[in-house]
């Protein structure tokens, strides 16, 4: 006897259908999440390996060796540009280095020359990668890019800095030299007295509002080469440009200074452990102002900006603020109005010769 053929309802051969597709979605779904499973699994072995050879490495280090840990040996050079926020900025490194365990040390230069002898030089360099006591340690000053690589040293320093708009810190520091600001207000400015505003300045051609006096940022990212100094140097724009990228881990800017405060504890935790949280819900003791500051009118600003030092000193700085979004934008994730630090992005894989 023939076997017959029984037809199925078309409904019920919809459900059949339906039924079909929801399993193969719920088998794939299991399929999906078994490889999630199996490739975190491979990850968290993977750092599992890695902590045990950096643990090993580090106790190896440590009886072969008298040097301090890698990380104990971190030295960190702040060569703050004067009306950058450099005060404030600072003040938190003073405010984290006992939680923290770091020592800060100010850089403190005759006259706050930005350039050293030769000698002096020489001196810092072996001071900064010599001084074991005062490691890890941060260094703060007004002084110019030093290349730590032409003086015979192993060690080199991490290198990092905040620009500003180059008018906007020429107004703040023109009304800082006659009326100071609220850190110190009882200091006599070397300018006190003179109650002539900046606007006046650029109308009657005076010296302090200068475009040359325009020529600062460029100068001190390029260092102690004459050139640099030279005012509307082409060269030292591109030297400036090129220390930024090649020598300086990060370089903020004064607009954007709290980004640069969270993207500093990421990548250096060991000094700015809490840094962001400071910055954001302290007592505000770390900010500075200066006192009487008067915003400049369009007039003077174009006028400025006519001149050629003021478009290379913007050139710069658009350069810097460039590269500081770039790096931004690959550390952190904005939601919901607030920034949040990517979590790590990479790990390591087969892992030869396994650890016993």
């Amino acid at each position: 006897m023939g076997l017959r053929r029984i037809m199925m309802p078309p409904k019920f051969q919809l459900l059949a259908v339906m039924a079909f597709g929801v399993a193969m979605l719920f088998i794939e779904n299991q399929i999906q999440k078994l490889e999630e499973s199996r490739a975190k699994l491979e990850r968290t072995m993977a750092r599992h390996e890695v902590r045990e050879v950096e643990q090993r490495q580090t106790r190896d280090g440590l009886r072969n060796s008298p040097a301090l840990p890698e990380i104990e040996d971190l030295i960190i050079i702040y060569n703050r540009v004067p009306k950058t926020a450099s005060t404030s900025f600072t003040n938190i490194a003073y405010d984290l280095c006992g939680k923290n365990r770091f020592h800060v040390l100010h850089i403190n230069t005759t006259k706050n020359n930005p350039v050293m002898s030769l000698q002096d030089q020489m001196r810092f360099v072996r001071n900064v990668t010599s001084w074991r006591e005062m490691k890890p340690g941060f260094y703060h000053g007004h002084v110019a890019y030093l290349d730590f690589t032409k003086f015979g040293v192993k060690g080199k320093p991490v290198y990092i800095n905040i620009v500003r708009d180059p008018i906007e810190r020429l107004v703040s520091y023109y009304y800082f030299l006659r009326f100071g600001d609220d850190y110190r207000p009882g200091l006599r400015r070397r300018k006190q007295g003179d109650k002539k505003t900046f606007e006046e300045c650029v109308s009657s051609g005076g010296s302090d509002c200068s475009p040359e006096k325009l020529w600062l940022q460029i100068p001190f990212f390029c260092g102690h080469y004459s050139e640099c100094w030279n005012v509307g140097s082409k060269w030292a724009l591109e030297q400036a440009k090129y220390n930024l990228v090649n020598e300086y881990l990060l370089v903020g800017v004064t607009e954007e200074l709290e980004d640069f405060i969270m993207m500093l504890e990421a990548a250096l935790p060991r000094f700015f452990r809490g840094a962001t949280e400071l910055y954001r819900t302290g007592k505000k003791s770390h900010l500075r102002k200066t006192s009487e500051k008067k915003p400049p009118t369009k007039e003077s600003i174009s006028k400025l900006q006519q001149s050629n030092i003021w478009k290379m000193e913007n050139e710069f700085y658009e350069f810097a603020l460039e590269q500081f979004q770039f790096v931004r934008a690959h550390s952190v994730r904005e939601k919901d109005g607030e920034l949040y630090l990517l979590a790590q992005n990479f790990f390591y894989e087969k892992i030869y010769p396994k650890v016993n």
